[in-house]
């Protein structure tokens, strides 16, 4: 067992992202962006891996899947290459579903675009923008999930989803009861999206000191935190760019450095809980 475990993870959102979940999604600025994920943020991540012998997570939706399926081929590689869990089919934000038999079939769509293209059901799951309803655990169950990476109740532990919980306004909170989905636990503040992204609402942030804010959590983890795991978010479109690869790159480096680090997949993480 390693000291520490980094799982590096792409969501390959391509342009469903601003289809389905954000605002102007006719904007051909925006749909552009997802285009660049695609054909030049995707291929620019995968060099890399490879030149790092890394296997990753890619959370896909079927969305990207249909659209774009020579580009998530080359993720997958016949089965070679990077690891391919479920993002929806959409990319909707579950809350925002009218009801759960709409939510159950963008879960079902999406299923069926990854066996279409691996020829095997995914176990994993990521929530678009880590959003549940209160219907998407159950929905989990039913298809028969065995861990999901949207949560954060830990920071680099992976723990049990819980079901039955309540937050009432008025009385205190029930933490529910533990169910057999792992969680292996995200955090925005190892997300490229809400530091990188530039939106009406957000400019430009410090890059280098965002990847040294990644590399001091890790050391941080790593000093402290027997077996812990360290999840970090990309999004081809985000981390593609020529100056955030050379610092990606870097980054992988020095944390390749540190003794007894495995890069390893999501999946084998949560099956280790």
């Amino acid at each position: 067992m390693a000291r520490a475990n980094v799982c590096l993870t792409v969501d390959f959102d391509a342009v469903s992202s601003w289809i389905h979940s954000f605002d102007e999604a006719d904007s051909a600025r925006n749909l552009s962006r997802g285009l660049f994920g695609v054909d030049v943020g995707a291929p620019r991540l995968l060099e890399i891996f490879d030149d790092h012998d890394i296997t990753t997570t890619w959370f896909v939706p079927g969305h990207t899947v249909e659209s774009f399926p020579d580009a998530v081929e080359a993720v997958w590689a016949d089965g070679t290459g990077h690891d391919i869990q479920h993002h929806g089919w959409s990319h909707t934000r579950p809350s925002t579903y009218a009801d759960k038999p709409s939510e159950r079939a963008d879960i079902e769509r999406g299923i069926e675009a990854i066996q279409g293209l691996t020829g095997r059901q995914p176990v994993g799951y990521r929530s678009p923008s880590w959003d549940f309803s209160s219907n998407t655990l159950s929905l989990l169950e039913e298809f028969g999930f065995e861990w999901d990476s949207s949560q954060m109740a830990t920071e680099f532990h992976p723990y049990f989803l819980r079901q039955g919980w309540e937050a009432p306004v008025d009385a205190p909170y029930e933490r529910g009861d533990k169910t057999e989905i792992a969680e292996v636990p995200v955090s925005w503040q190892r997300d490229d999206f809400p530091a990188f992204a530039f939106s009406r609402q957000r400019g430009y942030a410090n890059e280098r000191a965002i990847f040294e804010m990644w590399e001091s959590q890790f050391d941080w983890m790593y000093r402290n935190v027997e077996n812990g795991t360290y999840v970090l978010t990309m999004h081809p479109q985000i981390m593609g760019y020529s100056h955030r690869i050379s610092h990606l790159e870097s980054l992988i480096a020095t944390l390749e450095s540190y003794p007894d680090v495995e890069f390893t997949t999501v999946d084998a993480v949560a099956s280790e809980l």
